[in-house]
C-alpha cells in the first residue's frame, strides 16, 4: 500500500465523496485499512447506517503488467459474482471511476462486509466448526465458478484483447509476468528463459479448457471474513477480487491451498462438488494446477521489486516462495515424462 498520512488519506476520501454526489460525506467516520500491499483502502461509515469500503490505487508506482486498470477487473468481479453469491458475502459496487484520466483518479466505493478475516481466528476454529465453514467456502467458489465470461484473460485487458483460448491467455499472463522479471531483475530460482521453456512444454494441456470461468485467484484466508461467535461462525464476506481473471476454474485451487495440496481438503471440495463444481484431479487438472502454481509464486517473487520489499519480507519469499516455484516447476516436468503434444 502507498504510504500517506491519515489527513491526506481523509482528503482523498472526501474529494471522491464529492465526486460521486454522496450526501452525509461531511458527517463521514474514517477509518484506514491495512493488510494490503497495492491500494489505499479506507472504510467509511456514513448516516442512514451506510458502511462502505472505499479503494484508491496509487496513481504513479510502479508495477507489474497484469495490474494496469486493477480496479476494472475488481468492479467486474463484485458485478459478475453479485447473482451467484449469497446476499452481502460479496461486496456490492455503489460507486466506482475506472478511468485514469479522471479529476479523482480511478476509485471503487464498496459495501463493507462483516466480520474479521479467517486467518484472525483461524487457530480458535474448532476442527468440527473448520471443516463445516471449508465446506461452505467449497459451495460458494462452485457457484462463482458457474459464471462465465465473455472470453479469457484480465476484464481491463492490460496484456491485450479477450482471447478465444485459454492457452493463449495463459501464454500472454506467464509471459508478461516473466518480461516483468527481466525488466525488474527479480531474483528467480531458474532462469526466466529455462521457466519460459518449461511452461510453454506443457502449454497443450489448457486446451482441455474450453469455457472461461469466473476466478477470483486471491482465496487466502485474508480475503475471506467471517463473522458470528466462536461455535457459529459464517462466511461473511469474499473480498480484494482486482486480480480476477476470466479463464480455468481450477487456477482458484492453489491460492485456496496456498502452500499446500487441494486435494487434502476433503470437505471444501465435498460442498465444491455438492453445488455442482467438478473435483476430479486426472491428470490434466494436476498438470495444469503446477502451471498455475508457478504462476502465482512467480507473480510473488518477481512483485518484490516495484512494492520495494523489505530484506524480512524477501527472506521470507527465497525460504517460502522459491521453493514453492521449484516444486511447480518440477511438477510440470514430471507431467511431461509422458509426452508433450
Amino acid at each position: 500500500m502507498v504510504s500517506t498520512s491519515y489527513e491526506e488519506t481523509v482528503a482523498a476520501a472526501e474529494a471522491v465523496l464529492r465526486e460521486a454526489g454522496v450526501r452525509g460525506w461531511e458527517t463521514a467516520l474514517y477509518t484506514p485499512l491495512s493488510g494490503g500491499t497495492y491500494n489505499t483502502v479506507v472504510r467509511i461509515a456514513l448516516d442512514q447506517g451506510r458502511d462502505w469500503v472505499l479503494k484508491v490505487p496509487p496513481r504513479s508506482a510502479a508495477g507489474l503488467a497484469y495490474e494496469r486498470a486493477l480496479l476494472t477487473g475488481e468492479v467486474a468481479f463484485y458485478e459478475s459474482a453479485a447473482t451467484a453469491a449469497d446476499a452481502g458475502v460479496v461486496p456490492r459496487v455503489v460507486h466506482s471511476e475506472t478511468d485514469a484520466d479522471a479529476g479523482t483518479g480511478p476509485y471503487l466505493i464498496m459495501t463493507a462486509c462483516p466480520g474479521a478475516p479467517w486467518h484472525a481466528a483461524a487457530d480458535s476454529l474448532e476442527e468440527t466448526e473448520r471443516l463445516r465453514l471449508r465446506e461452505e467456502l467449497g459451495r460458494l467458489v462452485a457457484r462463482l465458478h458457474a459464471v462465465t465470461g465473455p472470453g479469457f484473460g484480465y476484464p481491463a485487458q492490460p496484456l491485450g484483447p479477450l482471447t478465444s483460448t485459454w492457452r493463449e491467455a495463459y501464454t500472454a499472463m506467464t509471459g508478461a509476468v516473466l518480461d516483468d522479471a527481466e525488466r525488474y531483475a527479480a531474483r528467480l530460482p531458474r532462469s526466466t528463459a529455462a521457466i519460459r521453456e518449461t511452461l510453454a512444454a506443457a502449454s497443450y494441456v489448457l486446451d482441455d479448457v474450453t469455457r472461461p470461468a469466473l476466478v477470483h485467484f486471491d482465496l487466502w484466508q485474508g480475503n475471506l471474513m467471517l463473522a458470528g461467535p466462536p461455535g457459529g461462525r459464517r462466511l461473511s464476506g469474499l473480498i480484494d477480487g482486482e486480480r480476477m481473471f476470466w479463464g480455468d476454474p481450477v487456477a482458484d485451487f492453489v491460492s485456496l491451498a496456498l502452500f499446500a495440496d487441494m486435494e487434502d481438503d476433503k470437505a471444501f471440495l465435498t460442498g465444491y462438488a455438492s453445488a455442482g463444481g467438478e473435483a476430479k484431479f486426472d491428470d490434466s487438472v494436476r498438470l495444469r494446477l503446477a502451471l498455475y502454481r508457478a504462476y502465482l509464486y512467480l507473480i510473488m517473487l518477481v512483485e518484490l521489486e516495484p512494492r520495494q520489499a523489505t530484506a524480512t519480507d524477501r527472506a521470507w519469499a527465497r525460504s517460502h516462495v522459491s521453493p514453492q516455484l521449484v516444486s511447480a516447476l518440477e511438477d510440470v516436468e514430471s507431467g511431461l515424462r509422458g509426452g508433450s503434444r
